[in-house]
């Protein structure tokens, strides 16, 4: 139903005996606030896990009209009552204790312990109220006859904690009122760390203190969820205060590994999730600390890693990797310009400080460079054959070839920048990306005279020919050990005033001018399908489309 016959449900009029005025009051407002009252004053414990559960799915259920608009919903009675009114001084309270919620991940207490009696077979009292009778709002949701089974993703170990993100995700994406910023969103830009005990900015009407080491945790073991990946980026993006401590952490990869295992697994990941890693991955290379502490943290066995035994690698190195696999897969498959276009934006951030490379991150690093290369040859064989066709036959129109060789230029020299620069800054530090160089040397040929890559080329192809004669000096026949001992000893040997410096390579994240149009339609799709799918039918509801961009 709209929010306009909502809204008639919790309005009622009081008539007075001999009285001919009708006073009408409004009590969502008044459930709204209660409901918060709940989730904020009430102490989590087994007797109370229930009712703080309902509470927060009750909240989510309110809020969920904007399932039924294909548009994005600016004005809504109830973001109104949330975001002023009686509603707006519990705001830091509200996403404090969901963000505890979400640090602590409560387990369901056992049976004996709940005031309710559970439903076997689903989410809690509210949702058997809704499997056994049609009540108020669930109406809308029962319709269909589903049945009860909880879905997959439904099978939390904790349901609160999972709820409690998932309203947080959606107060923090409602949009600003005309005259009121979003107060949610505040609150989650301003917060600080229980060990800060600087003063906050004024004016910070919603600002909080939490414990950072604590959230960082928990972040690190919940980047499985499309939800927690979401809310890692937009801690990330939107407070300064949680992205200075978590670069200063000396255990990064405990936040770095799970990102790269989701992009690592790309094939079964929806390709929202895929993008939150991979801007999270952009917004940490921003950092010149965090690029160069990666490649001092050193990993051992990595198993998720199939396509080759990694007994022992950098961190630095497995994001290379990564990377450049998700490129590769990128290129074969959905062909996302913007994917392409993040990817390569992370490894040139890092270029300048990649240190002691891994022999195959450095292969891979070449092998890349090779597939765009013919890909670039197969393009332009393509468009000079379509040319000689045109010239022979009827006005039939032509492919437009021009605007695919432009993208595979433009990734072409990305490459070729991301190679120069770590052999203008690193060099010495680089002896396998030399080496590698060094093997597929003709690779190149074709570039150094094309206009788009001359000035480009002009240090790669130096090195190349430097190294080149230092080798051949050294004989025939030499093992890969004494290649790597000449290259080491030449690399010292180079004159670092012959290589032509270049604008450092840096690219910030920015995010869209209305990201509204892409976030609220994907917190929720998450909502739906993690938390009241259970008695949804999808078929009862319009819910409103996402554009897979």
């Amino acid at each position: 139903m709209s929010e306009e016959e909502l809204q008639l449900h919790f309005t009622y009029e009081e008539r007075m005996p001999g009285s001919y005025g009708v006073e009408c009051e409004d009590l969502i407002e008044e459930l709204l606030c209660c409901l918060i009252q709940l989730i904020v004053e009430i102490p989590l414990l087994d007797i109370t896990y229930s009712i703080s559960l309902e509470a927060v799915t009750t909240l989510v259920v309110f809020l969920s009209c904007q399932l039924f608009h294909k548009e994005i919903l600016r004005e809504s009675v109830i973001h109104k009552y949330l975001m002023r009114g009686r509603c707006l001084p519990y705001t830091s309270r509200l996403v404090k204790t969901l963000l505890y919620n979400f640090i602590r991940q409560e387990r369901s207490p056992p049976p004996g312990s709940h005031v309710f009696q559970q439903q076997t077979d689903g989410g809690g009292l509210l949702y058997g109220f809704a499997s056994g009778v049609a009540t108020g709002l669930w109406t809308v949701f029962t319709l269909g006859g589903v049945g009860s089974k909880p879905a997959p993703q439904q099978e939390q170990s904790s349901p609160l904690a999972n709820q409690s993100l998932l309203l947080l995700l959606v107060l923090a994406n409602l949009t600003d009122a005309p005259d009121t910023p979003n107060p949610y969103r505040q609150a989650i830009m301003s917060f600080k760390n229980t060990q800060d005990s600087t003063a906050f900015p004024s004016p910070s009407p919603h600002a909080f203190q939490i414990n950072f080491n604590s959230l960082y945790t928990a972040l690190c073991e919940q980047q499985k969820s499309d939800q927690a990946t979401l809310l890692l980026y937009i801690l990330l993006h939107q407070n300064s205060n949680v992205r200075t401590y978590m670069l200063a952490r000396t255990d990064m990869e405990n936040l770095v590994l799970p990102i790269l295992e989701i992009l690592y697994h790309v094939e079964e990941r929806n390709s929202h999730h895929v993008y939150m890693a991979l801007i999270i991955l952009l917004i940490l290379t921003e950092d010149d600390g965090f690029n160069r502490s990666i490649h001092e943290v050193i990993l051992k066995n990595i198993t998720w890693y199939s396509e080759r035994v990694l007994t022992e690698i950098s961190l630095g190195s497995l994001l290379i990797l990564v990377v450049i696999r998700t490129i590769q897969y990128n290129m074969t498959r959905t062909r996302d310009k913007y994917l392409h276009t993040n990817c390569l934006a992370a490894l040139a951030n890092m270029s300048a400080q990649f240190r002691s490379l891994h022999q195959y991150a450095a292969q891979r690093i070449i092998s890349l460079f090779s597939l765009l290369s013919k890909k670039h040859n197969k393009v332009l064989e393509q468009a000079t054959q379509t040319l000689r066709g045109s010239l022979s036959s009827d006005d039939s129109p032509l492919p437009d070839y021009a605007q695919d060789l432009n993208v595979i230029e433009e990734v072409i020299r990305m490459m070729l920048e991301i190679i120069n620069s770590c052999l203008t800054n690193s060099l010495h530090h680089n002896p396998n990306l030399v080496y590698a160089l060094l093997y597929k040397r003709d690779l190149f040929e074709q570039f150094r005279t094309h206009p788009s890559f001359q000035d480009i080329m002009q240090n790669i192809d130096l090195v190349i020919g430097f190294f080149s004669s230092r080798l051949e000096q050294a004989g025939a026949q030499l093992s890969v050990e004494r290649v790597l001992e000449i290259i080491k000893q030449g690399a010292v040997a180079l004159p670092k005033d012959r290589l032509r410096k270049f604008p450092e390579l840096k690219f910030k994240y920015v995010e869209e001018e209305q990201p509204e149009e892409f976030f609220i339609p994907y917190v929720w799709s998450l909502v739906y399908n993690s938390a009241v799918a259970l008695y949804w039918n999808p078929q009862d509801i319009q819910l409103f489309t996402m554009d897979s961009g």
